[in-house]
């Protein structure tokens, strides 16, 4: 019977000194969370927080909740997605995302939300601001009421008041500051300091006398308590509204003839003969204003011509610009033509003009007394350029012509040098000509290049209110038209003039609203067809 081996223990050999393992090495990440980078991250993620943080306030102060609700989740998704590392891909696209919710979804959505409303003059914001303003614009002076020492302050914010009560107490405040104890020092019955405030002299006082006259300082947060105004700047009295507010009844009535008006749906106190008060809110009104541009006559005439002349001038202008920067482009690119740089750099110099001022310069141009295409090239010719209907459309598109035609022989510069030379001479090789080259090989492949451009070439014509404003401002008029709306109008330049932004109307935001949604609407649906026709070349290309 064999003995199993005896296993005997044997000791590690010694380690050198010199071999000795390294001591382990402590957690580093905290400190390579502090290399400059990360400081420069989150000195700038500070910055957005302080900038989020003001907005925040802003929105709080005008009660403005759901912006202040996507503020905040803004400012919480960067802090989360900056300080993670969970979320790298987010980090690239959370900017481009915050900045299309911003400028896109926002707008487009109130958008819709205002089309749905009466804002407009007289509608321009809530119930209770709208309270506060009759209040405040029916202001009479009380009969019988006593006058008080006022001297004219100024301080940053604007001007205010101080005035003298008659047990010697001195009140001061401003247009949004409600009159309030002051310790002022006092010559007399006249204040000569008061902390905070610089007292105007006489000189200055007269210089600023409209401001004065007009000014209204508060007596108390609530504005049924009235308000001290002034004629003369040196004695002020007590004004209250000849308007009582009744916030249990949701009337408003007048003091001096006892017209009691009541709230009524459209956003206003009406009274029992119908007559409103000049101030009211805004409310939902639900499809009134879209039935309003394609109902009332003093729209739907109008809409319709401006509406078929949008198409025309979108249409026209991309076409035209096209042919002609693509017979420029095939010119040019023509490998034995001398000096083809110098000419091309020639031909793209309107498109280095900015827009807005070569519109400005061409109305110039245009006009019929003094333009320089009248008076000097046709020899003191009165041709109405502007003013005619159909030659105001004529210059409208021949403006647009020069200004666009170098866009688009830029791109058909490009997609020409970009064609594959071996399709072009398999063309060659089965006996094809240069117009059947042309047109079967390289119009299509041209047109698959270019599609994309030219369809976003027509929504931006379709919207050319630049063009339309500075060229012609929209003239001349319809004469049978009511608003202000002429023969090169497009449909945005109509959606300026119905807001009244320029003042020659007045201003109605829900309407202007409603038939921004009809333009993105048509515009979308336009771009969706062409964009779908568009594949459907790339697939046959």
């Amino acid at each position: 019977m064999s003995t199993p081996p005896t296993t005997r223990a044997v000791d590690p050999a010694p380690i050198p000194a010199g071999d000795a393992p390294p001591p382990r090495r402590r957690d580093s990440s905290h400190a390579r969370d502090f290399r400059p980078g990360f400081v420069v991250k989150l000195a700038l993620v500070a910055v957005v927080d302080a900038l989020g943080v003001l907005g925040v306030l802003a929105a709080w102060a005008q009660e403005s909740w759901g912006i202040l609700a996507t503020m905040v989740a803004l400012l919480v998704a960067a802090n989360v997605v900056y300080f993670t590392r969970r979320a790298l891909p987010m980090k690239y696209i959370l900017p481009g995302l915050a900045f299309l919710l911003v400028y896109q979804v926002f707008v487009i959505a109130y958008t819709g939300y205002v089309a749905f409303t009466n804002y407009g003059d007289g509608h321009n914001s809530t119930k209770q601001h709208a309270v506060e303003a009759l209040l405040v614009q029916n202001e009479r002076r009380v009969e019988g009421t006593d006058t008080y020492p006022l001297t004219v302050l100024e301080n940053g914010d604007g001007l205010g008041f101080a005035v003298v009560q008659p047990d010697g107490d001195v009140r001061a405040g401003g247009a949004e500051q409600p009159l309030e104890d002051v310790d002022a020092t006092l010559d007399g019955d006249r204040v000569t300091a008061v902390p905070g405030w610089e007292v105007l002299d006489r000189a200055a006082v007269l210089e600023r006398q409209a401001d004065v006259t007009s000014l209204r300082v508060p007596l108390s947060d609530d504005p049924e308590d009235g308000s001290i105004r002034t004629q003369d700047a040196r004695t002020g009295f007590v004004a209250e509204s000849t308007l009582e507010h009744d916030e249990a009844a949701d009337t408003m009535t007048d003091t001096t003839t006892g017209t009691v008006y009541t709230a009524n749906d459209r956003g206003q106190f009406e009274a029992p003969d119908g007559s409103t008060l000049a101030v009211g809110w805004r409310v939902a009104v639900g499809f009134e204003n879209f039935t309003t541009a394609f109902g009332d006559s003093r729209y739907a005439s109008p809409f319709l011509s401006i509406l078929l002349w949008t198409f025309a001038f979108a249409v026209l202008s991309v076409g035209s610009t096209f042919l002609l920067g693509m017979l420029l482009a095939i010119v040019f690119n023509d490998t034995r033509l001398r000096g083809r740089k110098v000419y091309r750099t020639l031909l793209i110099l309107p498109y280095a003009i900015p827009g807005f001022l070569a519109a400005l310069l061409w109305s110039g141009l245009l006009n019929r007394r003094f333009g320089f295409v009248n008076d000097v090239l046709l020899g003191g010719a009165e041709i109405p350029w502007l003013t005619d209907p159909w030659l105001a459309k004529l210059s409208v598109l021949g403006v647009n012509l020069w200004l666009g035609f170098p866009y688009m022989f830029l791109i058909c510069v490009g997609a020409l040098q970009s064609l594959p030379g071996d399709v072009l001479e398999a063309a060659k090789i089965d006996g094809a000509g240069r117009w059947r080259t042309w047109r079967s090989v390289v119009l299509p492949l041209l047109l698959v290049s270019t599609t994309p451009l030219l369809i976003s070439s027509f929504a931006f014509n379709f919207n050319n209110f630049t063009l339309i404003y500075m060229l012609t401002g929209g003239g001349p008029r319809f004469a049978d038209a009511s608003v202000p709306l002429g023969h090169t109008d497009i449909l945005i330049s109509m959606v300026y003039s119905v807001a009244g932004i320029d003042g020659n109307a007045p201003r109605n935001y829900g309407l202007a609203s409603a038939l921004s949604i009809v333009i993105f609407v048509i515009v979308g649906t336009i771009s969706a067809l062409a964009f779908r026709r568009t594949r459907r070349h790339e697939e046959i290309a």
